[in-house]
């Protein structure tokens, strides 16, 4: 079977449909390209073909390129990888501008008009395609996204889509689309420009086009006398100050740590100067530059693969579909009233339980007030609204957990009160419910001490705002059997975000990371390093906030609250007094974070940012001599990156891209790297281990390098050389 099949109608116009065996969307691989390319051949050497429609078989056109054949083009590109995979792309260019040109002559005439007829959804090459066409139709389907996300793992539109967009609309108009993989529905697509009409039947509506288009219509206007860019182009005052603008702000948007950006706006620039074939030499040359950076590589292996497989239940037990039909949610707070706002939004019947009645009706009025926002913005109808509202049942009466085959407790962290709520839950919702408790610090064996059934009971802990945070980390405890597991893992499948599963231990995984994140940046305070350098070489090395703004934002009260509680816990061995020096002193004087309007920051009384609070200094005077940006930034990612080793090393962790897609999508952990694992992949163990000697000499033991990591380097192994997919450890 193959990828595309033609087929003549009565009129002469010949339909090429795209229809991928076994996939349920449509992806592009070389051998897909092959095939298109020898029936846009036989069309235009076919005396009797008037013209050709572009279509797909599915519901949807086209998901995009298969980035699993990207990421393996390098491997496959030979001695001379640049060489072979800049040979690669110019064959797709070729390709696509065969269909744009279509047999013309150089006069612009004889060519055949060729359409493309979208169903639905048509992303990445699934759009540069059709931009090679004549003419786009979109179906009138309001759930179709169309655009070109590329940017977003790690590379950018390398199949002719930056140079035909930046020329079709002209740079600025373009950027949103390029630079931050806007996606559009088809009707906002066409007042965009991006395609060229809307009609109930995309299909005939491209085949009467096509039997009615001239010369003139199928004429690019690149290919044209007198083209002019849009917008102007470099050397035109508009275009540029256009370009001026947008070199400053994907450097202000990126810190320059990500490569695709910068290299889409270089191919845009110097495309703009030149004919348009070597615009498409120069888009082909800066996209293999993208693909040889390690970044492109860790992004597209983490984003794409490795998320798609841990979605697609990469870990999950043996055992029967585990779907969610009806969900209980214990505590009508932030958290209980998000998880029930996703669950609805999944099609799952909720109980949304409360103490008290107008506690659980508020929690049922946040998503009341969230579909609101979805109306006015026009992503939501009334209708819609109502339907989702009705399946949130909001009440104080434990007896209407019957029936419910999961139960999610999201109550106060205390381990008395989520006993409590456990014991009076599972009584209610019968011997079959899978329990499990929100909790981001506690342990999730003890907390099933409360339960009759601990195999049922296991930790679903989500960030939040619930329903803006892709990821969820589900934490085994010592007796959690394996239908749990997949039940957490389907019903996170159900609500359209993203699972890791990891073994219980202090902190699980995210929290455990992520702390010694902030408590470096504080600690440096105490150091006497400058906050801005702090704040700011964390940007510069990718991550989305800096330290003392993160804290911020999650509430230095709730830092003091867990430091004092980790500290009783851990008595002697609390690593972090010199962190809860600066944490406790700032407590004290009531700069409690973002939400008290003082912090590390000043805040206006609208709770923006004014800046970094210069009363710090009186406490805690800088330093004469700061250190240099890369000093900064490796005690700040070594704190992070040391403890996603030591959580694989003590079996916290069981998989790496777990431990990589989990933070990137849980705690911003710089995207750029492809995660804690790809990134030491990149620096080689042998040098991690050099610069952990460094920073634990002049820093301490926090620093020193696992023996996990020292046994690596000196084997010059690799972590996904040695536990990822296929290896003999994984």
């Amino acid at each position: 079977m193959t990828d595309f099949t033609c087929a003549v109608d009565e009129n002469g116009v010949a339909v090429i449909t795209w229809d991928v065996p076994g996939k349920s969307m449509n992806v592009m691989s070389m051998q897909g390209f092959e095939a298109l390319d020898a029936l846009i051949d036989r069309v235009l050497a076919d005396d009797a073909i008037k013209g050709a429609v572009i279509t797909s078989a599915k519901p949807d056109f086209a998901a995009g390129m298969d980035l699993n054949v990207l990421a393996r083009m390098k491997d496959e590109a030979g001695d001379d990888p640049a060489r072979g995979l800049f040979e690669g792309v110019m064959r797709m260019h070729g390709v696509l501008r065969k269909i744009e040109r279509a047999g013309m002559d150089d006069r612009n005439r004889g060519g055949k008009p060729i359409a493309a007829a979208l169903p639905g959804t048509a992303l990445g090459i699934g759009l540069e395609i059709p931009l090679a066409c004549h003419r786009i139709f979109a179906a009138d389907n309001p759930k179709a996204k169309i655009g070109l996300p590329e940017i977003m793992v790690g590379i950018f539109p390398g199949a002719g889509g930056t140079t035909r967009l930046a020329r079709k609309m002209g740079a600025m108009a373009a950027a949103p689309f390029l630079l931050e993989g806007k996606l559009s529905d088809p009707n906002k697509a066409r007042a965009a420009g991006l395609i060229d009409a809307v009609a109930d039947d995309p299909l005939a509506a491209a085949k009467a086009w096509v039997l009615e288009a001239g010369d003139k219509d199928i004429v690019k206007p690149w290919d044209e006398k007198g083209y002019k860019m849009p917008g102007g182009a470099p050397y035109h005052p508009q275009g540029f100050m256009t370009f001026v603008g947008a070199s400053a702000m994907v450097n202000g948007k990126t810190q320059g740590v990500y490569p695709a950006a910068k290299a889409l706006l270089s191919a845009v620039y110097e495309g703009a100067l030149v004919p348009f074939d070597t615009a498409l030499k120069i888009e082909a040359r800066w996209f293999t530059h993208v693909l040889m950076n390690p970044s492109s590589s860790a992004m597209i292996r983490s984003l794409f693969i490795n998320k798609q497989a841990l979605e697609k239940g990469a870990n999950r037990p043996e055992a029967p579909d585990q779907r969610v039909r009806k969900l209980g949610v214990l505590g009508a707070g932030m958290m209980g009233a998000g998880i029930a706002l996703v669950s609805a939004q999944a099609g799952i019947e909720v109980v949304l339980i409360d103490a008290d009645q107008a506690a659980a009706d508020r929690g049922k009025a946040y998503t009341a007030d969230y579909m609101d926002k979805g109306i006015k913005r026009g992503k939501a109808t009334e209708a819609k609204k109502a339907e989702v509202l009705d399946r949130i049942t909001a009440t104080t009466d434990h007896a209407a957990l019957a029936g419910a085959d999961l139960i999610i407790e999201a109550v106060f962290e205390d381990p008395g009160v989520k006993a409590e709520v456990t014991a009076k839950a599972e009584a209610a919702a019968g011997p079959d419910c899978i329990f499990a408790t929100n909790t981001s610090t506690l342990p999730i064996s003890d907390l099933a001490g409360a339960s009759a059934r601990p195999g049922q009971f296991i930790g679903i802990h989500f960030f939040s705002p619930v329903e803006k945070m892709m990821l969820v980390e589900i934490i085994k405890g010592r007796e959690t059997g394996d239908r749990a597991v997949a039940k957490a893992l389907d019903y996170v499948r159900q609500i359209r975000k993203t699972p890791i599963v990891v073994n219980d231990a202090r902190f699980f995984y995210a929290n455990r990371c992520i702390i010694p994140y902030i408590n470096e940046g504080v600690r440096m305070v105490r150091d006497g390093v400058t906050p801005a350098l702090i704040e700011n070489a964390a940007k510069l090395a990718g991550m989305p906030l800096g330290p003392l703004q993160l804290t911020d934002e999650t509430s230095i009260e709730l830092g003091v609250k867990i430091a004092r509680a980790t500290k009783a816990a851990m008595g002697a061995a609390y690593p972090n007094d010199a962190s809860d020096a600066v944490l406790f002193w700032l407590a004290d004087r009531g700069r409690l974070g973002r939400k008290a309007g003082a912090g590390f920051y000043d805040y206006d009384e609208k709770g923006k940012r004014t800046g970094l609070w210069d009363g710090l200094g009186a406490e805690f005077p800088e330093a004469a001599r700061q250190p240099d940006v890369t000093q900064v930034q490796h005690r700040l990612l070594f704190a992070q990156v040391l403890e996603a080793v030591r959580a694989l090393e003590e079996g916290v962790l069981e998989d790496i891209r777990e431990g990589d897609v989990g933070a990137i999508l849980g705690w911003g952990f710089a995207p750029w790297s492809g995660g804690p694992f790809g990134w030491l992949d990149m620096l080689g163990a042998a040098r991690a281990v050099e610069i952990c000697e460094g920073l634990a000499a002049a820093h301490g033991d926090r620093f020193a390098a696992p023996a996990l990591l020292r046994e690596m380097a000196a084997r010059g192994e690799s972590f996904y050389g040695r536990f990822g997919p296929g290896s003999a450890a994984a």
